[in-house]
C-alpha cells in the first residue's frame, strides 16, 4: 500500500474569531496531559455514488468536507489556533486546521480491511501531522474503489474523548445537514473559569514530573479482537455471587489484560509485584452543580484499582479476584459526587499518585482507556457510517478498548514495550483468545 499526499492546506473558520476570544487559557488538568497528539482513524466504504466520474465524486467530497469543517470551526474556534507551550494557552488566531488530502495506491479498502492486523504498522500513513504545531491535523485518504479514510491527530492538551466525539459529531452533522440543524454548541474556558472560581483560589496540588512510560522507539502496538461470545463467556466465569452486580465487558477485559501483564512482570522480576490498573473516566456526569453539557477540554480523572502482592506469595490472583477489585473501584467512582471546587484537585491528585508509584519502580502501573459506547460508529458525513475505527501507536504504554462495528465485541489496542509484548502474547489466557481466527481480522 502506498499513500501519496496530494496537497496540504489550512482550513480556517468561515467567520473570524472575535478579538475578545483570542486567548484561551488552559486549565490545570489540560496542562498536565501527555504531550502527544492522540490519533484516531475512521474508515468509510464506497457509498455507490453515481454523480459523475470517480474524480468528480472525490472532488465533491473533499469540497464538502472543507466547507463544513470551516463552518464547524466557527463554533470550535480554538481548534484553528496554535498551542503556546511557554504560557499554557491557545492563541485562537484562526491560523487554521492542518488538512491533508491523499491517495492510496495498490490496495482496495476491502482488501485493507481483510488484513487489518498485517497493516497496523502502516496506519500512521493515514494520519499525518503527528509532530506539527497545529492543534488538529486531519488527513483524507481516498482509495481507488471509492472508499475513504479520515485520520485525526488531536492535541491532548485540548481534547479528552468526550470533546473529540463532540467535534466529530458536530462536523459530520454540518456536512450532512448544514449549519442550522445543530444541538452541539461547545463552551471553551467556561469550565476553567467556573471551576477555578468555585475553588476560591484553592492551592492546587503541585504536579509531580511525568514518568517516562515508554519511548516511541521502544514500543510496539498489537490489536486483539474479542467477539461477543468470548466476552460473554469471560463475564460468566469471572462472576461471583458476592459481587454487587454483573461485571461489565470493560471490567472483565481489563482484568484479563491486567493478569497477563502481571505474569509478564513476574517473569521479568522473579516475583509477583504490587500493581495498579488505572482507567480514564469522564468527570462531567459526576460534577455538581452540573457544567454546561458541551463543556470542552480535559474534564477527566482516573479510577485506580490496586492489587497488593503478599510477601513471598507468587501465585497470580484468579481472574474473578481482579474483576471483584475493579467492580468495587468503578462502583465507588460512579457513586462519588465531585463538587466543582474539587474537580482540578481530584484530577491532579490521582495523576500524582500514579506518577509516584511509577517513579518508585516497585509498583507496576498499567494504563487503560475505554472508548466503548462512545458513538464513533454513528459519525456520518453524508456517505454512510464508518465500517471501522482504529488507533495508532501513541508512544506511551496503554491499553485502549474500542467497540467493534457491530457493538457486541471489543478491540484491544495494546501499546507495550517491545520486550514485553512477545511475553504478553504468549500468555496462556491471551493465546486462548488469539488462537481464534476472528481475533486476527
Amino acid at each position: 500500500m502506498e499513500v501519496q499526499i496530494l496537497c496540504t492546506k489550512l482550513i480556517k473558520p468561515s467567520v473570524p474569531t472575535p478579538p475578545h476570544l483570542r486567548t484561551l487559557k488552559l486549565s490545570p488538568v489540560d496542562q498536565v496531559q501527555y504531550p502527544t497528539k492522540t490519533a484516531l482513524v475512521l474508515y468509510y466504504s464506497a457509498d455507490g455514488s453515481t454523480g459523475g466520474t470517480e474524480e468528480d465524486v472525490e472532488r465533491q467530497r473533499i469540497k464538502r468536507l472543507e466547507t463544513s469543517l470551516s463552518e464547524t470551526l466557527t463554533r470550535f474556534y480554538p481548534l484553528a489556533g496554535r498551542y503556546m507551550k511557554d504560557g499554557n494557552w491557545v492563541d485562537c488566531n484562526d491560523e487554521g486546521v492542518e488538512f491533508f488530502v491523499a491517495k492510496v495506491k495498490g490496495c482496495r479498502l476491502s482488501e485493507f480491511l481483510s488484513r487489518r492486523n498485517e497493516m497496523i504498522d502502516q496506519l500512521s500513513d493515514l494520519a499525518s501531522g503527528g509532530f506539527t504545531s497545529s492543534v488538529v491535523s486531519i488527513q483524507i485518504s481516498m482509495f481507488d474503489c471509492g472508499g475513504l479514510v479520515m485520520g485525526f491527530r488531536l492535541c491532548h492538551y485540548l481534547f479528552d474523548a468526550f470533546s473529540a466525539i463532540s467535534f466529530f459529531t458536530s462536523w459530520a452533522t454540518t456536512s450532512r445537514q448544514g449549519m442550522d440543524d445543530h444541538e452541539i454548541w461547545p463552551t471553551f474556558g467556561l469550565a476553567n473559569s467556573i471551576l477555578l472560581g468555585a475553588a476560591n483560589d484553592l492551592s492546587l496540588p503541585k504536579m509531580k514530573p511525568m514518568p517516562r512510560l515508554m519511548g516511541t522507539d521502544n514500543g510496539v502496538i498489537e490489536r486483539i479482537v474479542f467477539d461477543g461470545a468470548e466476552i460473554s463467556a469471560l463475564r460468566a466465569i469471572s462472576h461471583d455471587p458476592s459481587f454487587p452486580r454483573q461485571p461489565s465487558r470493560v471490567e472483565v477485559l481489563t482484568a484479563l489484560i491486567w493478569r497477563a501483564r502481571m505474569r509478564v512482570s513476574r517473569a521479568k522480576h522473579g516475583r509477583l509485584r504490587t500493581s495498579v490498573a488505572a482507567h480514564a473516566i469522564n468527570l462531567r456526569p459526576r460534577i455538581v452543580p452540573p457544567l454546561p453539557r458541551w463543556s470542552f477540554g480535559n474534564l477527566q480523572s482516573r479510577v485506580t484499582t490496586t492489587f497488593m502482592a503478599a510477601g513471598d506469595d507468587d501465585q497470580l490472583p484468579e481472574l474473578k479476584d481482579l474483576v471483584g477489585l475493579l467492580i468495587d473501584s468503578f462502583t465507588k467512582s460512579k457513586e462519588t459526587v465531585v463538587r466543582r471546587e474539587d474537580v482540578f484537585a481530584l484530577s491532579l491528585q490521582k495523576r500524582n499518585e500514579l506518577h509516584e508509584a511509577a517513579e518508585k519502580g516497585e509498583v507496576d502501573v498499567y494504563m487503560f482507556t475505554s472508548l466503548c459506547r462512545f458513538p464513533f460508529y454513528q459519525i456520518d458525513f453524508g456517505w454512510g457510517k464508518p465500517v471501522w475505527l482504529s488507533r495508532i501507536h501513541s508512544g506511551y504504554e496503554a491499553a485502549t478498548l474500542l467497540d467493534t462495528e457491530g457493538g457486541d465485541g471489543i478491540e484491544a489496542w495494546l501499546s507495550f514495550n517491545k520486550l514485553d509484548m512477545p511475553l504478553f502474547l504468549q500468555d496462556k489466557d491471551i493465546l486462548a483468545i488469539t488462537s481464534n481466527p476472528r481475533s486476527k481480522i
